[in-house]
């Protein structure tokens, strides 16, 4: 099949991470005929927006045909009302037989239903957006109610399912959006296979160990992404594990902190319990998260949750409503509370490895490594 996504509501940038590059890589290794529509905005190395450099039209590493439009004026890709250059003779040009559209926030989708309404093709949406990253206030949620609600009744005749990334995205769809119950549905996000197999390998965790100065027999705690003010449940853990006071027990944290609270981390941080790495690429991120004993995560949601549990680790998780279904059955335990001795003790009841942990590890292994796993997901993207 010539499948079409549609990546137009942020930066898309090849090599990393995130749905749209998974789901497209594996769909390539499924032997479709893959692309892209994204706008010329890519993120850069320094974390900030910057245009790509080189011809729009290209074939990336995956083998994706990626299609990057200019958009109408001097705007960049944040611009709410956006529209793009020559979007609807790109589409016509690559005659797709689906159309996988990422996320429901641009103008730009009555173009889309235009194309459906004089062509057979199927369509697939999904939705990024729920009351916690998006519809934070009032008005921002008269706004989706409003205008990203018409666009996305627009293209609903034409649209075979609408999928939520997480269960409270799939209640986004229907509370804000209006959509039919029986068209919304969850499809996770994940890890990618090759990544975790490369990650994975003996090898390469006894390599990933010794150059942070963890030995073998000891325990080892990982958590990773950014740390601001509004992930500052990263300080509880570390006071968690300082606490312990378990010299076999180490904590490896890696991602940039912020300035706001760098002076609190800076105290907490004891090198004789913990690794700190500033950065990690996606491939880094793989190596930490599988030398990992135990994962924890307990602030909000990111989709290291679903990496971790594609790479089948037992985790540690701040319970969130709609965020539960990295559970498979006993592969995670849920943080209800802000506290260092909450933590504590849910670690120190996993450190010996005993029946619960390794009840724990066997359902990571058996069961969730198949559900978030990118080729099971990508081909379910578009039965």
């Amino acid at each position: 099949m010539r499948i079409l996504h549609i990546c137009v509501t942020g930066p898309y940038t090849d090599g990393f991470n995130y749905q749209e590059n998974l789901l497209t890589k594996y769909q390539v290794k499924a032997k479709h005929e893959v692309h892209i529509i994204a706008s010329e905005w890519q993120w850069g190395k320094n974390g900030k927006i910057e245009k790509y450099e080189g011809n729009l039209g290209y074939k990336n590493a995956d083998g994706v045909l990626v299609h990057r439009l200019k958009i109408n004026g001097e705007k960049d890709v944040f611009y709410r009302y956006k529209r793009f250059k020559h979007f609807y003779e790109e589409i016509e040009k690559i005659v797709p037989d689906v159309i996988f559209i990422h996320n429901l926030q641009f103008l730009d989708l009555d173009k889309i239903a235009k194309y459906a309404k004089k062509h057979k093709v199927k369509i697939y949406a999904d939705n990024h957006a729920d009351f916690s990253n998006s519809a934070r206030s009032k008005s921002a949620v008269l706004f989706y109610k409003i205008i990203w609600r018409h666009m996305a009744q627009m293209i609903e005749p034409y649209t075979t399912k609408f999928y939520g990334v997480l269960p409270a995205r799939v209640d986004f769809l229907k509370k804000i959006y209006k959509l039919p119950t029986e068209k919304c549905e969850l499809l996770v996000m994940g890890a990618d296979d090759e990544e975790v197999k490369r990650a994975g390998t003996e090898e390469n965790q006894k390599k990933v160990r010794e150059s942070l100065n963890v030995s073998n027999d000891e325990f080892l705690i990982v958590t990773g992404g950014k740390i601001d003010e509004w992930k500052t449940q990263t300080l509880l853990l570390m006071e968690a594990v300082r606490s312990l006071n378990n010299e076999k027990v180490k904590l490896l944290i890696f991602g940039p902190v912020s300035d706001a609270i760098r002076e609190k981390f800076n105290q907490l941080y004891d090198e004789k319990f913990m690794r700190y790495v500033s950065w990690a690429d996606t491939t880094a991120a793989y190596d930490y998260f599988a030398i990992a004993d135990l994962v924890v995560f307990p602030g909000r949601h990111s989709v290291y949750w679903e990496q971790v549990a594609g790479q089948g680790k037992p985790m540690i998780c701040k319970y969130w409503e709609g965020t539960t279904h990295i559970d498979m059955g006993g592969n995670v335990e849920f943080l209800k509370t802000d506290s260092a001795e909450e933590i504590k003790e849910k670690i120190r009841s996993l450190v010996n490895k005993d029946s619960e942990y390794n009840k724990m590890l066997m359902v990571a292994n058996d069961k969730t490594k198949t559900v978030f796993s990118y080729a099971s997901i990508a081909a379910t993207s578009i039965k």
